[in-house]
């Protein structure tokens, strides 16, 4: 069913209430900046922008004895007229690290994505000419090195990690083969899909069992951005899949509610965004060490082997679902040790030109 499932029903709702309910903890200023990008912006990015928001005023009305903390909804366009360069850079400063009261460090790249939604704001609202001045407009954000080094998995590592699943190897007690044998079908079934398909870690925990086609190996799925898609899969996919679903998904009891998902936890409910992660780094922990491997970087492995076999990188842009072409061209277009090995040969100046 896809979008018209219940589940994304269901989570598009909740998605709504949560929106709603941080909209009414912001004041007038940030929640006329939040509606603005209501129609252009999907509600999970609008919740994020909401709370990088509220930890921004809650800064305010710690630091700044002018401001009530109390009541953060009294912010007006007279204190956003106050706010100064040195004010934002301060902000940034807190955002690093900050070891009293709400406690948080992040990396510079959490702070830049952090300062989106506040940019956007005072942006939007001098435009406007509600405020006299964007006290943004002249701080830098901090600058970011490409990551040229993506984490990704070499095909001996994806045999390893499936095979120790397969033959139970990758649990280092016979407590936890006992207990894994429960879910060794279910786990080797989500790995299997997720690398030979490339779906996102959201998109295999909102799959239905009638979202699967045997016909043509097909996978009905909703993407990031609430779009539905359809995929295909190899004979191997099929394979794990059909065993989980003929096997350990027909003694599953779930509970109300859950009765249509494809992947169980042993509770009977539908297995969650976090518990994928989880299993993941589970088996990746124990198999590939070396490497921090997530959801995400199965992700990057099956993009990297389909560019690499095909050389089409709109094909891979296409398959993985971006929508911009530009995201697919950082991660794939650049496999940089296998450039360096074509270069060793590419130039011999001794070669007599034919």
């Amino acid at each position: 069913m896809g979008k018209d499932s219940q589940f994304y029903k269901d989570k598009t709702k909740n998605q709504k209430i949560k929106l709603r309910e941080l909209i009414s903890q912001l004041p007038k200023c940030a929640a006329d900046y939040i509606y603005s990008k209501e129609h252009t912006t999907q509600p999970s990015t609008l919740i994020s922008y909401s709370y990088d928001l509220l930890t921004f005023f809650r800064f305010l009305g710690a630091s700044n004895p002018t401001i009530d903390g109390s009541d953060l909804k009294k912010i007006d366009y007279g204190v956003l007229n106050k706010i100064t360069a040195d004010d934002i850079i301060e902000y940034q400063r807190y955002l690093e690290l900050n070891v009293v009261g709400e406690q948080h460090e992040n990396d510079k790249k959490a702070i830049a994505r952090k300062m989106s939604p506040l940019r956007g704001m005072f942006k939007y609202h001098y435009t406007r000419h509600n405020i006299d001045d964007d006290p943004t407009a002249t701080v830098e954000l901090p600058k970011l090195k490409k990551d040229k080094n993506i984490i990704r998995m070499n095909n001996y590592e994806v045999q390893a990690i499936l095979d120790a699943i397969d033959n139970g190897t990758a649990y280092t007690s016979e407590r936890q083969r006992m207990y894994n044998q429960k879910t060794r079908g279910r786990d080797l079934a989500i790995l299997t899909l997720m690398l030979n398909t490339g779906i996102r870690v959201s998109e295999c925990n909102g799959l239905d069992l009638n979202d699967v086609d045997f016909h043509v190996n097909s996978l009905t799925i909703v993407r990031k951005g609430g779009g539905q898609d359809v995929i295909y899969f190899n004979q191997e996919v099929a394979d794990v899949l059909k065993d989980y679903i003929n096997g350990e998904r027909q003694y599953i009891n779930p509970i109300e509610g859950h009765e249509t998902a494809l992947f169980y936890s042993l509770q009977g409910k539908r297995i969650s965004v976090d518990a994928i992660e989880n299993l993941v780094k589970k088996y990746a922990k124990i198999v590939v060490p070396n490497k921090k491997i997530t959801p995400h970087k199965l992700r990057s492995t099956y993009g990297t082997a389909l560019y690499r076999e095909t050389g089409d990188i709109r094909l891979v842009a296409d398959v993985l679902g971006h929508e911009n072409i530009n995201t697919t061209i950082d991660y794939y277009a650049a496999i940089e040790d296998e450039h360096k090995r074509q270069a060793r040969n590419a130039v011999d100046f001794r070669r007599k030109d034919t």
